[in-house]
């Protein structure tokens, strides 16, 4: 599925204006949901969500995080919904026994980072990642999910998006009033440059919430094949705009874009589609990492030379920052320490 183009209009337009009297009731039925307690699983919690429905760049956040604390000696978790997969769970994710079928595409992906459980009922999957040895647990979404007490609440805004026309679903893309989640949250991160973040980050800043600044880096390698090479975009992500941008900067022409709704299922028709329009226009197929989780199973033996899957990894700019945020957790037991609330309110 595709966001409608009208949520990212600055100003709303007057379908979002008639849509805004059940925006105004969803966002508030989603913040009475937001505000009630979480059930503590027996270990830390860190959510990384967002605001607004569809991608920010909750994965590529939360696989940097996890990170971060591995090199720090801490055992993180990273616990996922599962969309789009058949299992249930609570369950580890294992790329080399699972199919994105089975557990969804960005767990398949975000398995190959850190140790993953999938769990529709995050509370037992927090339990199964304690058992598995977890010290702590990273949450990929789930901001406005009460269901877990979260010790630090972190919200990603793309900075290119922002909140949008500022309306909530279904008149544009916040899950609640943006002051209200902002007020719920702890930190927030923008990634990339852009007037639409700039705005998000000067309420947060209002609101006295740490704003951190942070990029997506391609891959090196990926880079150095994509410079100065003609590419068609393949991908299945909720913001394909993005993935285009990060093609051009690399250095790459875009001959021509092949964009699917999120999550979406490939067949191998569509694989036969991009590997013909890669040949009409004598040009490299460039993809996703989250796609490549799905299309690798189908994508043929003799193709793969003409195929650049890109990789993207979040660099803070300025890292001691979320350093900061982190050690406070890694100190924490079942609850925040008052130093971190003085410090997220300062």
């Amino acid at each position: 599925m595709r966001a409608p183009r009208f949520w990212w209009r600055e100003t709303p337009t007057l379908l979002a204006r008639l849509l805004q009297p059940l925006g105004h009731l969803y966002g508030q039925i989603t913040l009475r949901r937001m505000r009630r307690p979480g059930a503590d699983a027996g270990l830390r919690v860190i959510c990384v969500g967002n605001f607004i429905a569809g991608g920010a760049g909750k994965t590529p956040t939360a696989i940097a995080i996890a990170r971060l604390l591995a090199e720090r000696g801490e055992k993180p978790f990273v616990l996922m919904r599962g969309y789009g997969g058949r299992l249930a769970g609570p369950v580890e994710v294992d790329p080399d026994r699972h199919r994105a079928a089975d557990v969804g595409d960005e767990p398949l992906l975000m398995a190959r980072h850190a140790r993953t459980v999938i769990a529709r009922d995050r509370v037992a999957g927090a339990r199964l990642a304690r058992g598995l040895g977890a010290s702590l647990v990273v949450m990929d979404d789930g901001l406005q999910n009460p269901s877990l007490l979260k010790q630090l609440k972190l919200a990603v805004v793309d900075g290119s998006a922002g909140a949008g026309n500022g309306l909530c679903l279904p008149a544009g893309p916040l899950r609640a009033p943006l002051s209200e989640q902002i007020e719920e949250t702890d930190a927030i991160v923008v990634i990339g440059p852009g007037d639409p973040g700039d705005r998000v980050a000067a309420i947060a800043r209002a609101a006295k919430k740490p704003v951190l600044s942070a990029t997506l880096k391609p891959a090196d390698a990926a880079i150095a094949r994509l410079h100065g090479q003609k590419v068609v975009a393949l991908s299945g992500i909720g913001r394909p705009e993005k993935f285009v941008a990060t093609l051009r900067e690399a250095g790459a022409s875009v001959a021509a874009e092949l964009a699917h709704g999120d999550h979406h299922a490939y067949t191998e028709s569509d694989v036969a589609a991009a590997i013909a329009a890669a040949r009409a226009h004598s040009a490299l197929v460039a993809t996703t990492e989250k796609d490549w989780t799905k299309l690798a199973p189908l994508w043929p033996a003799d193709a793969l030379n003409s195929l650049v899957v890109v990789p993207v990894a979040l660099v803070f700019a300025e890292p001691a920052e979320i350093d900061g945020l982190l050690a406070i957790l890694r100190r924490a037991g079942s609850a925040l320490p008052p130093a971190f609330q003085s410090q997220s309110s300062s």
